[in-house]
């Protein structure tokens, strides 16, 4: 087996949160619905952002936010996602690039544009959210490149994009092109309503032994087993899986691998702002541990440290020196 030029090559949702300040009146006025979010289509996307006040564009999606952790702490990373031919489409090309991170899928052209999340904040705080998945839904397996993925210790899969047909086919090539180079396959279902329509399909990735490193948050290992009990789910999971990581918010997080159990507290911060992005950088902070051949416990660790990073400010990107934030709380 050769050695891998990445440490960690992702296929995910390529996303730009649109971020503008308004008022309350302006909420009412566009019928959104406070607070809350909603999924919306391509012809309200225009409206809602040509509506918009002056704002501020940054990148996101889940595993691109996994990515951007990873290289801010010193892993060379790939992307593996889909935007269209538009400005924002341009935003998130640099933003991934500027980290560092290699990302050479070509921009589509037409019809959706670029996937976007409104977010309108109102003087409180509160954050109105209005999604539209756009271009990233259209990544066809054409634009995967085995050979990259090949090249990668880990490849990391996000759920969110199991749900569309050509993404999904795009993740199956990958996952066939990472077990005959012999390399580590990560996955995430993302959220409970995915597993809910594809619980079948990740029980069997499961089953064939496709997923060497699952993550996911006590809600979805829940619907993912069917057991109510944290603990009852921790024992059907944990012999199929070599390495299983299961985080439960303020109760920290608990990972299994080869009959050892490790358990790591949430670090203590002294306020959450924005839980946006926690799962993303736990898992990256857990990845970049597990790469560079940490124990489970430190890796656990580094997960705790890199979440509790991203809920003390908004957005979902790393906002100081990652790598310097995690090496001082692990000393």
């Amino acid at each position: 087996m050769t050695q891998p030029r990445l440490d960690v090559i992702a296929i995910g949702n390529a996303i730009i949160d649109v971020i503008a300040n308004c008022s309350d009146e302006r909420i009412d006025e566009l019928g959104l619905a406070r607070g809350g979010m909603m999924l919306i289509d391509a012809d309200q996307a225009r409206a809602l952002y040509a509506a918009m006040g002056p704002a501020r564009e940054i990148s996101g999606g889940s595993a691109a936010n996994t990515l951007a952790g990873l290289a801010a702490l010193g892993a060379q990373c790939g992307f593996i996602g889909q935007v269209a031919q538009d400005q924002l489409g341009e935003v998130f090309t640099h933003d991934i690039r500027a980290a560092g991170i290699d990302f050479a899928v070509p921009a589509r052209a037409g019809d959706p544009p670029t996937a976007r999340c409104l977010i309108f904040v109102t003087p409180d705080g509160q954050r109105t959210m209005n999604t539209f998945l756009g271009a990233s839904h259209y990544l066809p397996a054409e634009a995967l490149d085995d050979a990259a993925v090949a090249g990668a210790a880990v490849l990391y899969l996000e759920g969110y994009l199991w749900d569309p047909e050509e993404p999904r086919a795009a993740m199956r090539k990958a996952i066939v092109a990472a077990r005959a180079a012999g390399r580590k396959i990560a996955f995430t279902p993302s959220e409970t309503f995915v597993i809910d329509r594809h619980r079948a399909d990740f029980l069997s990735l499961i089953a064939d032994g496709a997923i060497d490193v699952l993550f996911c948050n006590e809600h979805e290992m829940a619907a993912l087993t069917g057991k109510s009990g944290f603990e009852d789910g921790l024992t059907m999971l944990a012999p199929s899986i070599p390495v299983l990581v299961v985080t439960r918010g303020a109760e920290g997080a608990v990972a299994l691998a080869g009959g050892e159990r490790a358990e790591v507290a949430a670090e203590p911060i002294e306020r959450v702002v924005d839980t946006t992005g926690a799962g993303d950088l736990f898992a990256a902070g857990f990845l970049y541990g597990h790469v560079r051949g940490r124990s489970l416990q430190d890796c656990l660790r580094m997960g705790a440290i890199c979440a509790s990073e991203i809920i003390s400010h908004y957005g979902a990107r790393p906002d100081c020196d990652l790598a310097a934030f995690v090496a001082e709380r692990m000393n």
